[in-house]
């Protein structure tokens, strides 16, 4: 009898999260090791359970699930993530699966085709729900197309940053740590974490120093409260 592959499940909807975990259950070939409701504790929890499959929603409070992707995979690189959510943004789709998703499905699909990718993302096989073949092929069009030679100029650095994550760099300019942020911000101190790390990345700095810096030479501090 083989081992059964560990999954860990992330959702923000704590009612489906708990039915996908009971229909999951019956299949005695998967065992859901452990569950999480944002991006915070999903790092945690993968670092910790190093799982076989991780399945991840999109929309959690605080960050995307596209956005977590980089910092769940640092945290268990052998881990396969597959996305199951109800975004069908062709944008959100290139960048999961850039940012080194396994998969990408639309929580539409039924159990046994579920199950199905489920075994096959393990195997290491990509898997995409069928009604999304058009999208990938419009956004890998996208990113191949060259923009016209008169509009193509320096990217911003701070265009890389979500809402949240500017949000959190000038909190950090105005030298918040990072429980006053979250308390700030309302959003979980491991969130603010992620937050950060995405920030030194996107901007490719090293310190939160160096950010705080970056952030006063944008005119990005805030007005002292």
């Amino acid at each position: 009898m083989k081992t059964p592959l560990r999954l860990l499940v992330v959702d923000d909807h704590s009612l489906f999260r708990r039915g996908l975990i009971a229909l999951l259950s019956q299949h005695e070939n998967l065992s859901v090791v452990g569950e999480a409701g944002d991006a915070g504790e999903a790092q945690r929890l993968v670092a910790a359970l190093q799982p076989d499959v991780l399945l991840l929603d999109n929309h959690l409070p605080g960050v995307r699930g596209v956005d977590a992707l980089p910092a769940l995979r640092e945290a268990a690189p052998q881990t396969r993530v597959l996305m199951l959510t109800v975004s069908e943004n062709e944008a959100d789709l290139a960048q999961a699966l850039h940012a080194g998703a396994q998969g990408y499905l639309l929580k539409t699909i039924d159990g046994d085709a579920l199950l199905a990718a489920i075994e096959a993302c393990a195997r290491g096989e990509s898997v995409i729900s069928p009604e999304l073949t058009g999208k990938l092929v419009t956004a890998l069009q996208s990113a191949l197309r060259p923009a016209p030679a008169e509009t193509q100029s320096p990217a911003d650095p701070l265009d890389a940053l979500s809402p949240r994550e500017r949000d959190t760099l000038r909190e950090i300019a105005r030298g918040a740590s990072n429980k006053e942020i979250a308390r700030t911000l309302e959003i979980a101190e491991t969130t603010v974490k992620i937050h950060v790390q995405h920030i030194l990345r996107k901007l490719n700095l090293s310190s939160r120093v160096q950010a705080a810096v970056f952030a006063s030479e944008r005119g990005l501090v805030p007005a002292e409260r």
